[in-house]
């Protein structure tokens, strides 16, 4: 509802403009006597209720609170009833911030900022003076978020989902380890993308992902189209066992990458063409070895070659569906804002200080996810052909 311009005038009449805004301004000023009215309201209507229950009660003055907004600190005259029986709704008897602060406070961290960096941008923009406790305290609670999130039941049919992992430092048992921290990437019939879990590598190889695959069908998930993975040595026989009719696609993108590597700096840009050939290709044939790049780096060839069983099925699919397998844009951008995350962090105190973070930031990267890839109106009617039921029943 607007405010009346008459109403305005009054509030800003003999004001300085630069300090409407700034702390213990009109705002401030605005917030708390907004506050104040609405806690007498619901002293009003508590006291309203315990007088038709038959109950005698009254008003018994105000006692002083400190309280955290998002973007200050203000003091509140909190009414009080003679009985004690009064807890506000807006801001509880314990309670000493609003609800937006701790929204404000998990907005930041999600967005990578470190519990300094916080502290810092609070005391320089509001004069909000934050322990690193209380901020630690705050994301904690995102904790049972996350383990509800984690068991949450799932779509019973995924067309794609991309497994790929990233490296993460967490201390564990008095040592810094470099863990990998695997995330499902699921692509859902209409084309619309869904993370469908963080899992932090506990043990080495085959039992790990075994336990993965389990815990989705566990979840619901009944069938998985296409997997596209990274290659692990194991990863794709986990799968298989749980989702034995899933086709297991090597990623592309990571063979390239892995290619390079065997590559010089100055061959680098003239190979890349060459690499390209091999997945643009009508089909699984082009010869690479027997060219001068394949001559030249034959660890590549070895390379492709050990890989080949789950790099031929990629050939099997028409090109709208290739594009769609290889283009893994959306996993990718994902990765880079966990990286540029986790970077700034250097290390992790334990598995849930890691877990806390890479959640919120997936969690609000999702949020800009509003429509299906471009490339998916194609894909989806060749999905529907190759796989029949499976994808159409959906």
């Amino acid at each position: 509802m607007a405010i009346e311009k008459e109403l305005l005038d009054q509030l800003l009449a003999g004001r300085d403009p630069n300090e409407v805004f700034a702390r213990d301004g009109l705002l401030d000023d605005l917030k708390r006597a907004l506050s104040e009215r609405i806690l007498n309201a619901e002293l009003d209507e508590h006291l309203q209720d315990e007088g038709a229950a038959g109950n005698a009660n009254r008003r018994n003055g105000h006692s002083k609170k400190s309280v955290l907004t998002s973007s200050s600190k203000m003091t509140l005259a909190i009414p009080r009833d003679r009985s004690g029986t009064f807890d506000p709704k807006l801001i509880a008897k314990y309670q000493r911030r609003f609800p937006d602060f701790d929204d404000k406070i998990i907005s930041m961290y999600a967005r990578g900022m470190t519990v300094r960096e916080i502290r810092g941008h609070l005391e320089e923009l509001y004069g909000i003076e934050v322990s690193p406790d209380l901020i630690s305290a705050i994301t904690d609670a995102v904790l049972e978020e996350v383990a509800e999130w984690q068991n949450r039941p799932l779509d019973i049919c995924y067309p794609l989902v991309f497994f790929d992992a990233i490296r993460v430092k967490i201390r564990d048992e008095g040592f810094v380890r470099n863990k990998a921290v695997y995330i499902a990437l699921g692509i859902l019939p209409d084309g619309t993308k869904e993370i469908l879990g963080i899992w932090i590598e506990q043990t080495e190889g085959a039992k790990f992902w075994l336990r993965v695959m389990n815990e989705l069908k566990n979840r619901g998930v009944g069938d998985i189209l296409i997997a596209v993975v990274d290659g692990l040595k194991g990863f794709p026989e986990a799968i298989n066992a749980v989702f034995p009719q899933t086709v297991v696609q090597t990623c592309i993108v990571h063979l390239i990458r892995h290619s390079l590597e065997f590559v010089s700096w100055k061959d680098r840009k003239p190979v890349v063409p060459a690499l390209r050939a091999i997945y643009r290709a009508k089909d699984a044939e082009e010869d690479f070895e027997a060219g001068f790049w394949g001559q030249r780096y034959p660890a590549i060839t070895q390379s492709w070659r050990r890989n080949w069983q789950h790099v031929v099925p990629f050939f099997a699919y028409p090109e709208s569906v290739r594009r769609i397998i290889y283009t893994t844009n959306a996993i990718e951008a994902l990765n880079s804002k966990l990286r540029r995350a986790v970077r700034t962090r250097g290390h992790f105190p334990n598995d849930d200080a890691a877990m806390k973070l890479l959640y919120l930031v997936l969690n609000h990267a999702a949020e800009d996810w509003k429509r299906p890839p471009r490339e998916w109106f194609e894909a989806k009617t060749q999905f529907a052909v190759v796989f029949g039921e499976r994808f159409v029943s959906q």
